[in-house]
């Protein structure tokens, strides 16, 4: 698999773009260096905006909220879609009509399965009819213990997402899947997940904010690429989050963008054709070569989007002819 090439720039190649949060518009309080300005101008070009993310912990109002005060454009309630919802959905299909179902998790996750008509309870005696779980700050061991208690008494286990970890201001944090891998230990059962990269979220958004042609925009190879590719949408990797250009270079076939640039910026730019020939790969103005098995910079501006093609372009081409993975040098993991 190469990477996809445009002669027009992303935003007017595709009708929606699906935008992960956490690591791709902001990390935690704050928003990503450039990220409103790319998508104002994205917008501009005609493309519409889709937000949606795998972290339940919050409603979506109070997502478009933060949104909005991070000037990002024309963002309303419903542009926004969460794991939290998705689930709610399945669940709200599968189960009767106001059941009790026994919730870990916060207001995030409440609220949309109260909207479809489910009764939230905390514990095993309310008897609830299902256990579902996503992300909240405050989770301890007493709630992981009574949805493991539930689970084993043989209800049916939902979670909102399966994320090992969460992007933070400080750092990478445990996410929601560390904690549903602490169920998954004490129960051996698995849950039926909504979020990425399961499709019900891509098709929860299909359907709530429209668009034919949807390009989805993440950080994570394994939740944000993996999942567009198994819902059959184009992908564009960022690099201001999880996964590194690196963990994208070793990337094997069948969990690889359809994209990648350094940030939101790339949706506003064309993507030239990747051209290998020998150990050297060329993409516009940038190109490399692979040295010793390492991919050293010959011409290209750090950090620009040819550079990186150029770059991931060569290193899959070793990859699938020899099997070897290159490390990538110099700029180019600076």
């Amino acid at each position: 698999m190469t990477l996809g090439s445009t002669t027009r720039s992303l935003s007017t190649s595709y009708d929606l773009a699906m935008l992960d949060l956490d690591g791709v518009v902001y990390r935690g309080a704050d928003a990503i260096a450039g990220a409103a300005d790319a998508l104002v101008a994205a917008r501009g070009e005609g493309l519409r905006l889709a937000y949606i993310t795998n972290n339940a912990s919050r409603t979506a109002d109070t997502v478009a909220q933060k949104l909005r005060d991070m000037r990002m454009p024309d963002v309303s309630d419903d542009d926004v879609v969460t794991s939290a919802q998705a689930v709610a959905h399945l669940m709200a299909d599968a189960l009767p009509a106001g059941a009790a179902v026994l919730v870990v998790g916060g207001e995030g996750l409440t609220v949309p399965l109260e909207q479809r008509g489910l009764r939230c309870v905390t514990s095993l005696d309310d008897d609830p009819v299902a256990v579902v779980q996503g992300f909240h700050a405050d989770i301890g061991w007493h709630e992981l213990a009574e949805a493991a208690y539930a689970i084993q008494s043989g209800l049916p286990w939902y979670a909102s997402n399966t994320d090992m970890t969460v992007p933070t201001a400080r750092g990478i944090a445990p996410g929601n899947g560390s904690l549903v891998q602490a169920v998954r230990t004490a129960t051996g059962a698995e849950p039926i997940v909504a979020g990425k990269p399961e499709r019900a979220l891509f098709d929860e958004t299909i359907a709530r904010v429209g668009g034919t042609h949807p390009l989805m925009v993440g950080d994570r190879l394994d939740t944000d690429i993996d999942g567009a590719i198994a819902a059959g949408i184009d992908s564009l990797a960022v690099l201001t989050g999880v996964s590194s250009l690196q963990e994208i270079a070793d990337a094997d076939p069948g969990h690889r963008p359809t994209f990648v640039s350094h940030d939101l910026r790339g949706l506003a730019e064309q993507h030239p054709e990747v051209v290998v020939e020998g150990g050297r790969a060329r993409c516009g103005d940038a190109s490399v070569e692979v040295r010793d098995g390492v991919v050293e910079v010959q011409e290209g501006q750090a950090s620009s989007t040819t550079l990186l093609r150029a770059a991931v372009g060569l290193a899959w081409h070793v990859h699938d002819r020899s099997a070897a993975r290159v490390r990538l040098g110099g700029t180019l993991v600076a």
